[in-house]
């Protein structure tokens, strides 16, 4: 079963979901694919836009936001969280960052310092000179990273991977496909677990 979460750096409720991504690997026993995408790609092809500007004229509508992250922060135990305060942040060269350690071979790495960066410490991450000190510090391979994110073949990864999500139906980040079922946004990480549980059911022994 493949299982793929489409992320970018920006999205704090994307980061949200992989800090507790982890414990439904752990429930079902199934791993997630972590797939970068740009998010500012996606909103141009579908026409979409951020929720602050979306919905910043609505009454009422962002301060309810706010109160479904704060119950959501409770609930998973995730009291470190830190609205970035540089947000919104572009993140074209963190996205191709991250294809680049993909093929350093330090995705993991790379992700969990790029995120803490973002929505732990509260880094301005689209400060070129911020970006490399990170790097630095997690002890990651900061000239391979910076040299292969300019390549074409990553480029053209990073751009292939947004398209093709727009194809499988995406829209906006956090989102996941399990199998064919696409699933949108942080209140949508049970029905993803549980989705994940009924199509392994069905698998054979």
């Amino acid at each position: 079963m493949k299982v793929k979460f489409f992320f970018d750096f920006g999205s704090p409720n994307a980061y949200m979901c992989h800090r507790v991504i982890p414990q439904i690997e752990d429930a079902t026993g199934v791993p997630f694919e972590y797939v970068p995408i740009l998010l500012g790609g996606v909103f141009k092809l579908t026409g979409n836009q951020s929720p602050a500007t979306a919905f910043a004229h609505i009454k009422n509508k962002p301060e309810y936001e706010r109160l479904e992250t704060d119950r959501f922060l409770r609930r998973h135990k995730l009291s470190d969280f830190r609205f970035n305060p540089h947000f919104p942040v572009n993140t074209l060269q963190l996205m191709r960052g991250a294809v680049a350690a993909q093929e350093a071979g330090v995705f993991e790495a790379f992700v969990k310092q790029v995120y803490d960066d973002m929505w732990l410490r509260g880094r301005r991450m689209d400060d070129p000179e911020v970006y490399a000190a990170s790097l630095v510090e997690a002890g990651l391979p900061k000239d391979d990273i910076l040299r292969l994110a300019q390549t074409d073949p990553v480029k053209s990864r990073l751009l292939a991977n947004t398209e093709g999500a727009v194809d499988a139906g995406v829209f906006g980040s956090p989102s996941f496909l399990v199998g064919k079922e696409l699933f949108f946004g942080k209140d949508r990480l049970r029905d993803v677990e549980e989705e994940i549980t009924a199509a392994a059911a069905t698998q054979p022994a």
